[in-house]
């Protein structure tokens, strides 16, 4: 991707948990458009860390392992104590994401009339490459979720989001694990912060896959996301 840096007012978020093998292209290729990388090593055993940093992320590390709920919200607090900080992305470190997306997504955030933007597998002309089992999984947590059904989201458990600093400076993820995607939903549900979704495609390599949650873990989300919806009616 041959675009010059620019965005001075983005923060680029990457939780990142043993990622060694692909975290430098994953930053190399966020660098060539953002000036702002944060890169949140959730207790790595390998050289992540050092290897984001060289890159060019900025980097904050968990002394031990979270899970991405708390990355998540390590990289928002720092990257909203930032100078000129106005526009926030969560971005996976596996590679499964693309920056044109994020982009994109960007514009639509650019337009004013919404808080949020998630990206969605499931809308729009873009085609799913999402594996059939993780499909059904993925669907049923929108439709299983109020929170998601009452927004009208076909994809809550996307980790591509776009947004500006109201929900960033409000935003408080108490789910340190997978579990957080349901819960930031529920979060926009309560702070009526206004959403919407952008087509977007995600990546599936062996490598990415190979760092896919088990079935049961993804069972257990399902789940989650309805009885959190359900206790806070």
């Amino acid at each position: 991707m041959d675009i010059d840096t620019s965005y001075p007012d983005a923060w680029i978020i990457v939780p990142a948990f043993n990622e060694a093998q692909v975290i430098a292209d994953v930053i190399a290729d966020l660098r060539q458009v953002f000036d702002h990388v944060v890169c949140v090593d959730d207790g790595s055993k390998d050289d992540t860390a050092d290897i984001a940093w060289r890159a060019g992320a900025h980097v904050v590390r968990h002394p031990v392992n979270l899970g991405q709920g708390a990355a998540i919200q390590t990289g928002v607090e720092y990257a909203r104590r930032q100078p000129g900080a106005a526009v926030f992305v969560t971005f996976d470190a596996d590679g499964q994401h693309r920056v044109k997306d994020v982009l994109a997504m960007m514009e639509r955030l650019s337009k004013g009339d919404v808080d949020i933007v998630i990206g969605t597998r499931f809308a729009g002309t873009t085609v799913s490459h999402t594996p059939p089992l993780k499909r059904v999984i993925l669907r049923a947590a929108a439709v299983l979720s109020p929170s998601s059904h009452r927004l009208h989201l076909t994809d809550s458990h996307n980790g591509l989001r776009v947004f500006n600093k109201t929900v960033a400076d409000n935003l408080n993820l108490t789910m340190n694990g997978m579990s957080h995607a349901g819960e930031f939903i529920t979060l926009i549900a309560e702070n009526h912060w206004r959403v919407t979704e952008e087509p977007v495609e995600i990546l599936y390599t062996d490598y990415s896959m190979s760092k896919g949650q088990p079935l049961l873990n993804g069972v257990n989300i399902v789940f989650d996301g309805f009885l959190r919806g359900r206790m806070r009616r």
